[in-house]
C-alpha cells in the first residue's frame, strides 16, 4: 500500500513494486493494467475524485451534528422518558 501525499492510499501488488524497482533491460511494449478500484464490481458507492478534491471533513461532523439533533428532538416526544 502507498499513501499519497493528500492522504489516498494507493493499493499495489508485491508483482507491481517488484516491476517498478527492476530496471528493464530494453523498453517492451506499454501493457500497463491498471485496475482502478473505485470501479470494482463489488463496490457500489466508491466515487473516484482527482487528487486534492477529496470530500471535506465538514460534511461528515455537519452530519453527526444534524443526525444527532434529530435523534435528540425524536426522542423528546417519546413519553416516560425521564
Amino acid at each position: 500500500m502507498v499513501t499519497t501525499s493528500t492522504g489516498r492510499i494507493l493499493r499495489i501488488s508485491p508483482e507491481e513494486v517488484a516491476a517498478a524497482t527492476q530496471s528493464p533491460a530494453a523498453p517492451a511494449a506499454p501493457s500497463v493494467v491498471s485496475t482502478d478500484p473505485a470501479r470494482r464490481a463489488d463496490v457500489l458507492f466508491r466515487v473516484r475524485r482527482d487528487e486534492g478534491h477529496e470530500l471535506s471533513a465538514w460534511w461528515m461532523i455537519g452530519a453527526f451534528v444534524v443526525t444527532s439533533g434529530l435523534v435528540i428532538l425524536l426522542l423528546s416526544g417519546v413519553p416516560g422518558v425521564a
